[in-house]
């Protein structure tokens, strides 16, 4: 299982799915709400929300794309219950995310990955030109 805004998909984004697809079975993709997105990055992403889901359920690496909760991010991860749960280099958790996961009976193995061409490929600098 991965998460992201996926505002504009570019090939730091691919790397990132083949990446995570080689820790486990299936990838579940998880693509963040409009209002998350607005909270976290302080503007709505141009793209809505089923947009960006339709754009990245197309590519054949991902077995399965699906909108996060829009009050509690856990819950899409009690769902589907992840074996391997992979973030990116840049992105950020709190600091308790195992434990908790733990103790919502989620015994998922958590994974950094790492970047691919970060001073190219990064959406806020390509949507930023």
């Amino acid at each position: 299982m991965v998460f992201g805004t996926f505002a504009i998909l570019h090939p730091g984004h691919l790397s990132f799915f083949y990446e995570a697809k080689n820790h486990g079975d299936k990838l579940i993709v998880v693509i963040a709400r409009d209002m998350t997105v607005r909270k976290i990055k302080g503007s709505f992403p141009k793209l809505d929300e089923s947009a960006r889901r339709e754009i990245v359920r197309a590519l054949k690496i991902v077995d399965k794309a699906v909108l996060g909760d829009k009050f509690d991010w856990y819950k899409i991860i009690l769902k589907y219950k992840p074996d391997v749960i992979c973030l990116g280099y840049d992105q950020v958790v709190p600091e308790n995310f195992s434990e908790e996961l733990r103790k919502r009976g989620v015994a998922a193995k958590i994974i950094r990955l790492k970047s691919f061409k970060p001073k190219k490929y990064k959406s806020s600098k390509i949507l930023s030109k």
